[in-house]
């Protein structure tokens, strides 16, 4: 009861207080731990650092200045700049879809709820291959708007519009899915309380909902763009392939390896490589920051309560 009265002596740790500690979590033995993370390391050595330092080693096997010749290639710098225009676009279009989305689902209820969650998670459930083929069925030639849109001279597929569409079709589930059970874990207390004092909707969502959301919205954001630069499958169906026009890093690598050029290959694939280190070294610090800001929502909520 003491320890409870006084908030001193609750902080202080059981063994400086000559309590027992409480007994560890972990009951197997020594062997099997270890075990178990030797396993884990051997599979994660074999499938992913060894294959890691595999495509470095082959992009640097012919020496530094070939490996420049190749990321700085015409066809290269053409591929580079087309993944980042499409990332550019795609990604904060899905930034206001998934805020958007995140904020009806997690704030209101509505009927039809359930089937936009569904809808939110169907890139998820649909290869990206046959992603590409319904673009293909709705802007080719001979699909339900192709004859309209070659009467107009408007091109979608084998142009960067079909490639943008593929990507933020592909990519849109992202920051809506890191921001909705963040929301609802956090509740509309705060922003019921702002529009009771009387701030705005626009006030109440820059203020109150922003600030709380920003590390998962990052977080998000990490992930679609690592997703929107690395897409392959439904950019390669409505791309067209066309050399120095419509490749993106991944489809330059494929045509490059198809050539039998493979130290080209690999050092086109070391900047996607470069691209995924980047990507979890911010995933693990965002984490990392999020964890820290629910935990101290949390203990905020528990203190008010």
């Amino acid at each position: 009861m003491s320890a409870v009265l006084n908030p001193v002596v609750a902080a202080t740790p059981p063994a400086r207080r000559g309590e027992l500690p409480s007994a560890p979590s972990v009951l197997e033995p020594w062997w099997v731990r270890g075990l178990l993370i030797g396993v884990a390391l051997t599979f994660l050595t074999l499938f992913l650092f060894v294959p890691l330092v595999a495509v470095f080693a082959e992009a640097f096997k012919k020496g530094w200045e070939a490996y420049l010749a190749s990321i700085t290639e015409a066809d290269a710098i053409s591929a580079i700049k087309l993944t980042l225009l499409t990332a550019v676009i795609a990604v904060p279009l899905n930034l206001v879809f998934g805020v958007a989305a995140s904020w009806c689902i997690a704030k209101f209820e509505f009927r039809g709820k359930s089937i936009l969650l569904t809808l939110i998670d169907l890139p998820f459930s649909v290869s990206p291959v046959i992603s590409g083929l319904i673009y293909v069925l709705m802007f080719g030639a001979q699909g339900w708007f192709g004859p309209w849109l070659q009467e107009h001279d408007i091109k979608i597929l084998f142009a960067v519009p079909g490639i943008v569409l593929a990507t933020i079709f592909i990519t849109f589930p992202f920051v809506a899915r890191e921001l909705i059970p963040l929301m609802q874990a956090q509740g509309s207390e705060e922003e019921e309380a702002a529009i009771v004092l009387g701030a705005s909707g626009w006030n109440t969502f820059r203020r109150v909902t922003l600030p709380n959301i920003k590390w998962g919205l990052l977080y998000g954001v990490i992930l679609c763009n690592a997703r929107a630069m690395g897409e392959f499958g439904a950019v390669s169906v409505v791309s067209g392939h066309i050399r120095g026009e419509t490749n993106t890093v991944p489809l330059q690598v494929e045509i490059l390896y198809n050539e039998y050029n493979f130290a080209a290959a690999f050092a086109v694939a070391s900047l996607l490589a470069l691209l995924a280190l980047v990507t979890l070294a911010l995933k693990s610090f965002i984490s990392w920051r999020l964890n820290e800001s629910i935990a101290v929502d949390s203990a905020l909520r528990s203190t008010e309560h």
